[in-house]
């Protein structure tokens, strides 16, 4: 138990060990990848230690073991298959809430090596459409609520997640599927206005199930209590990396549980499920730790609690030391991470000592990641100066859906990837300093403010607008305009065309309606660093 984490690290990864390291070429460029590894997601799915009686997917309202899980993934995948025509390199699109339905249509379809096309569940019916129009699924899959808001003549078959997914049926064929076929496409807001599709391969969701089990093993050998197949909590959305990259496959690869919420989070109830289901790893974003630490936590029974992390936004010294009150994992265990839905999984990870030592840091890069700052002109900056951050590794996107052109502007020609995030590296830590700068971070969703100026000045009577993040106790960030009108408009009228156009974590909840032009820079550009003061100038 007293064993150095990085010695323990290196043996796992050193020549011959489990989780052997080697320099392997990966589309074009040589980079350390972990030298054994499943070829594929059905192979990774075909591995799993677990036996067939142990639980994978529990939450309040159902249990689905690895044997059961195996059968109606199996029977899905069939279904889609021999009733749709579906097969290697078509689109499946999944609009649901979290459910184990969502997780058991995910397997099916990638194990036919088609496309698992992840739609944000808050999105609005237009929204809707232009992801349908971007990644052309051959099949959607929705729950009721989302069925509700869908655009019309799809064009396509609709499956609903709570009584068409078939609990019986064939095995689905055996596909061969490349390690850099896609295997999945995650929304994330683009700085263009629309959301971007990033695409993920099957060789990135394997390495990053390795990943996590290379944690795994690290743990146990570190504390032989910590090889006891874990509960994992997963209250963040499916259609976010952090829960269907890093919770629901790594979990499968390692052959334990996952316990789902599911609605709207809710402090309370969830510690109700953490207590009754004995989760031992549970990870958060800010914003719900701050919701945790407002109601009395040390009500709950959380001694199965091994481990509490953060991520998907920074956080504030403050709140960690909170956490470190009220949470008893927390204490020993608390860790944060830096990474973005093109990376796949954390970049950089705290160790729980290097988080109390230094608060400000997200910590060093993971194995296999290699983390650079660089100067505008490309060129790696010293240590301690800022820059922007570049990365590189097994783990990073193949592309942008159908978007060369993105693409190519933040990969250079050795697979080096521009996150567009600023900060500086110290003795082997990040730090982060700006996240993209305009970016807007609203309780762990990313809103890009050009998104929803399109949106504002799609109105007739709005010359101008911007948009920028402003301080929230709750939320971290919440979402302010500043509109520039050519005839006179009411603050609602706004809302509602917002409303009826942007998922609503998007619609800004703070106003300044004005006639004088925005400050703009010499180059014409909007001077975004000034526009929170602009708020405070008008009284908001």
């Amino acid at each position: 138990m007293n064993a150095d984490p990085q010695a323990v690290i290196t043996a796992l990864t050193g020549p011959g060990g489990e989780f052997e390291i080697a320099e392997q070429d990966v589309l074009g460029a040589k980079m350390p990848v972990f030298a054994r590894r499943e070829p594929n997601l059905g192979a990774l799915f075909a591995a799993t230690p677990a036996p067939g009686d142990r639980e994978y997917l529990v939450t309040a309202r159902r249990r689905l073991t690895y044997a059961e899980h195996a059968e109606v993934s199996g029977a899905f995948a069939g279904l889609l298959a021999r009733r749709y025509g579906i097969g290697k390199g078509d689109r499946v699109a999944v609009l649901a809430a979290n459910c184990p339905e969502w997780i058991v249509a995910f397997w099916g379809v990638v194990r036919l090596g088609a496309v698992c096309a992840s739609f944000n569940a808050w999105w609005t019916t237009a929204e809707i459409a232009y992801a349908v129009g971007h990644s052309r699924p051959r099949l959607l899959v929705v729950d009721g609520e989302r069925a509700a808001k869908l655009p019309p003549e799809l064009g396509i078959p609709v499956l609903r997640l709570e009584n068409d997914l078939p609990e019986h049926g064939e095995s689905p064929p055996e596909v061969a599927v490349d390690e850099d076929d896609p295997a999945v496409i995650v929304y994330t807001s683009g700085t263009t206005g629309k959301p971007k599709g990033v695409t993920h391969s099957h060789r990135n969701l394997v390495a990053t199930a390795h990943y996590h089990r290379l944690m795994k093993a690290t743990a146990a050998a570190l504390d032989p209590r910590q090889a006891e197949p874990g509960r994992w909590l997963l209250s963040l959305p499916l259609f976010h990396i952090a829960s269907l990259h890093n919770v629901a496959v790594p979990r499968f690869a390692t052959g334990e549980t996952v316990v789902l919420t599911e609605g709207a989070f809710d402090a309370r109830r969830t510690l109700e499920l953490v207590s009754r289901e004995r989760v031992t790893n549970w990870t958060v974003v800010p914003t719900m730790a701050s919701r945790l630490a407002a109601v009395e936590v040390g009500e709950y029974d959380l001694s199965a609690l091994k481990s509490f992390g953060l991520a998907s936004a920074p956080s504030s010294p403050a709140l960690q030391a909170r956490l470190r009150e009220l949470i008893p994992a927390a204490r020993l265990s608390l860790i944060t991470s830096y990474g973005l839905t093109e990376s796949c999984t954390g970049a950089t990870v705290t160790s729980p000592a290097a988080l109390a030592a230094h608060p400000g840091t997200s910590g060093a890069p993971i194995p296999t990641v290699a983390v650079q700052v660089r100067d505008e002109a490309g060129a790696v900056v010293p240590d301690g100066v800022e820059g922007e951050i570049w990365l590189r590794s097994q783990f990073t996107m193949l592309g942008y859906w159908n978007d060369d052109a993105a693409t190519a502007a933040v990969f250079d020609e050795d697979r080096w990837m521009r996150t567009g995030d600023i900060g500086c590296l110290r003795e082997g830590l990040l730090y982060l300093t700006t996240r993209r700068s305009d970016l807007i971070l609203r309780g762990g969703e990313n809103v890009y403010p050009i998104e929803v100026e399109h949106c504002l000045d799609d109105h007739p009577a709005v010359a101008e607008s911007a948009v920028v993040g402003l301080e929230h106790p709750d939320l971290g960030q919440e979402v302010g305009a500043v509109v520039v009108l050519s005839s006179p408009v009411a603050v609602e009228a706004l809302q509602a065309h917002a409303a009826d156009r942007l998922a609503y974590y998007k619609v800004p909840s703070r106003w300044q309606l004005t006639d004088t032009p925005l400050p703009r820079n010499a180059t014409g550009k909007v001077n975004r660093a000034n526009l929170p003061g602009f708020f405070k100038d008008l009284g908001g």
